[in-house]
């Protein structure tokens, strides 16, 4: 069965950070693109991170870009992303999710049918 399950998600103020974590079960992790994609209330689903499969690219939405690091352990089967300098916008629900290919980073209205598996998210709110 394949499973994918996030946490490290919570409430932090303005300027704090956060690391998530997804562990990987039912598949061979290491052999999938994964990513990060948000979904923030009344708003469609955005890619925030990818990663390939052996985790020497990574890639950033523009948004994010030098706040946000992707990372992964192939030997444990987990999927990271440090967040830093959070800011209110950051505010949304965190899904890690598994595709073939980059494909997902390309594409414009996002959804969960465009990756193999995903997780049930984590929230992520910040606020003062």
């Amino acid at each position: 069965q394949v499973q994918l399950v996030e946490s490290g998600g919570g409430l932090v103020q303005p300027g704090g950070s956060l690391r998530l974590s997804c562990t990987a079960s039912g598949f061979t992790f290491g052999h999938y693109w994964m990513y990060w994609v948000r979904q923030a209330p009344g708003k469609g689903l955005e890619w925030v991170s990818a990663i390939n499969s052996v985790g020497d690219r990574t890639y950033y939405t523009n948004s994010v870009k030098g706040r946000f690091t992707i990372s992964r352990d192939n030997a444990k089967s987990t999927l990271y992303l440090q967040m830093s300098s959070l800011k209110s916008e950051d505010t949304a629900v965190y899904y890690c999710a598994a595709a073939t290919t980059s494909q997902p980073m390309g594409i414009i209205n996002l959804s969960f049918s465009d990756f193999v598996s995903w997780g049930q998210g984590t929230q992520v709110t910040v606020s003062s």
